[in-house]
C-alpha cells in the first residue's frame, strides 16, 4: 500500500527489531512512520531518517538527528487540492530544512505531537 501514497505507521517493536543494528545500547524506538519508501524512527535519544535511494532501494542514508540539534520545525497540513502534508526540521548550522511529506496514511498533528515531546525536553 505505501507504493501508492499510503503513508502509515509502523509498530515500534517491529522497527526496533528491523533497525536494531541502528541502535544504541538501551535505545528505544517510540515512534515509526513509514513514507512510500523513506522511515521516520523517533527514538527516546533522537531522531533517524532513513533514506532509501535509487531504483531498487538497496542503498540506503541513515540521518541521524539528535532533539536537541533542532532549532524549529513546521507542519503544512493538506488542503483541498494539496492532499499531502509536509514536515520541515531546521536542524543548527543547516541554512535549508529537512522536508518529509506524508500521505494521507499518516496524521501529521500525532506526527507534530511525538515531536514536540522530545524537542521541548
Amino acid at each position: 500500500m505505501a507504493f501508492f501514497g499510503n503513508a502509515h505507521t509502523v509498530d515500534p517493536a517491529t522497527a526496533q527489531q528491523d533497525y536494531a543494528r541502528l541502535m544504541g545500547p538501551g535505545e528505544q524506538i517510540q515512534a515509526a512512520f513509514l513514507l512510500i519508501r523513506d522511515t521516520i524512527l523517533f527514538t527516546d535519544r533522537r531522531l533517524l531518517l532513513v533514506d532509501k535511494q535509487g531504483i531498487t532501494g538497496k542503498k540506503v542514508e541513515y540521518h541521524s538527528v539528535p532533539y536537541r540539534s533542532i532549532t524549529h520545525f513546521s507542519v503544512e497540513t493538506a488542503g483541498t487540492f494539496d492532499l499531502d502534508a509536509e514536515l520541515k526540521i531546521w536542524i543548527s548550522g543547516m541554512p535549508a530544512p529537512i522536508q518529509k511529506t506524508f500521505t494521507k496514511g499518516v496524521d501529521i498533528y500525532e506526527v507534530q505531537a511525538i515531536l514536540t515531546q522530545f524537542v521541548a525536553r
